[in-house]
């Protein structure tokens, strides 16, 4: 597949931001990668470039700054300024307590992260495909916006959202030729459950103790895919789950 353009990727620094960077600069774009560790972010950029010969503009950033994430993607320099694909990705889980029992701090990154941020990004970046008629906007969601588990309101009411966002989005753009896709994984084995369980290693280990999860180059890879269908193709939406998981949460474990 051969991408041409700027591919904007948030949370670029890990996981299937990180991998989406790879498959978008081994096509040929021209990425544009925020994430809030500058250092991932540079070492990324360097070995893209040595392998791929990739151009990378980097924007340190975290997407709860709706000031920083607006000024800051809507006024990127020369060529990176005209963004083709953006690809939402930022995003994370806080805990898994109920809601009577939640932390209010972690409910409030999860929604300023996965919800806002993504607003915030879309915001900036979207004005300028519509004046160039043409561009794609694909978000990262997840299984968690189409069922609920315990113990996931919170988290599965972002990603719920991040699926209304897209839905909605795609009837505002309709006339103008950008296209809006979601693709949703289920049990992809990244930090984010390193994140989720604040650190704890061995719990974040069980999460795919005795199955298959998929990785984040599978993402990459369908993520890709979307984005080089035809312009007169719009892929909606895509649920990606391992072979090993039914749901949320019935998964087979040998």
């Amino acid at each position: 597949m051969k991408i041409t353009g700027t591919v904007l990727v948030t949370g670029a620094s890990a996981g299937i931001g990180e991998a989406c960077a790879r498959a978008f600069a081994a096509a040929g774009a021209r990425l544009v990668l925020t994430a809030r560790r500058e250092d991932r972010l540079r070492a990324l950029a360097d070995e893209l470039r040595v392998e791929h010969g990739t151009e990378s503009h980097l924007v340190t950033l975290d997407m709860r700054d709706r000031e920083a994430v607006l000024s800051m993607l809507s006024s990127l320099p020369g060529e990176f300024g005209a963004v083709d694909v953006l690809v939402n990705n930022a995003g994370l889980g806080r805990g898994l307590d109920k809601v009577q029992t939640g932390d209010v701090d972690g409910w409030d990154e999860m929604v300023d992260t996965n919800v806002k941020g993504l607003l915030y990004a879309t915001r900036a970046v979207t004005p300028g495909m519509v004046e160039r008629g043409r561009g794609h906007v694909i978000n990262i969601g997840s299984v968690a916006g189409h069922e609920v588990y315990p113990g996931g309101a919170v988290y599965c009411a972002t990603k719920h959202a991040v699926g209304a966002i897209t839905r909605g989005l795609r009837m505002d753009l309709l006339g103008t030729g950008v296209r809006v896709s979601t693709v949703d994984p289920g049990m992809v084995e990244t930090e984010f459950s390193v994140v989720r369980f604040a650190g704890d290693r061995e719990r974040a280990d069980a999460v795919y103790r005795g199955l298959t999860p998929l990785v984040a180059a599978d993402i990459a890879d369908a993520v890709l895919w979307v984005a080089s269908r035809p312009a007169h193709v719009n892929i909606d939406e895509i649920i990606i789950k391992p072979t090993d998981q039914a749901s949320a949460t019935l998964v087979n474990r040998s």
